[in-house]
């Protein structure tokens, strides 16, 4: 941090500062939340990613600080939680297309799940 509490550098190769981070994250926490809804609730990825992300939520909502949001979520700087957060929506969206929690629609072949 800068005097004055401004962020200048992230010093991250590749991780511009992001002044309004909070009100992204937010943004995609919600966007995360809502595209969700759409797999099944009993799927395990959804109930699981919603936990997650809405922990993440009431934190980024009820801290005005970044370095307070970066301590009680601890997976990095809200520049990197800001990439995660976006990986995780694209996520929800391959999850939707590849369905994982239905059945095959064939067995898989003898030999497909042993190992050597």
């Amino acid at each position: 941090m800068a005097s004055g509490g401004v962020k200048r550098t992230t010093a991250l190769v590749g991780y511009a500062v992001v002044p309004n981070a909070r009100e992204v994250l937010c943004g995609l926490y919600t966007k995360t939340l809502s595209a969700l809804q759409k797999l099944p609730k009993e799927a395990a990825y959804r109930r699981n990613t919603e936990r997650i992300v809405q922990q993440r939520l009431q934190i980024v909502q009820s801290e005005t600080h970044v370095p307070a949001i970066e301590d009680k979520i601890g997976c990095g700087q809200v520049e990197e939680l800001i990439d995660q957060a976006n990986r995780e929506l694209e996520l929800v969206g391959k999850m939707e297309e590849w369905r994982p929690w239905e059945q095959p629609i064939a067995d898989p072949p003898p030999g497909q799940w042993s190992w050597p």
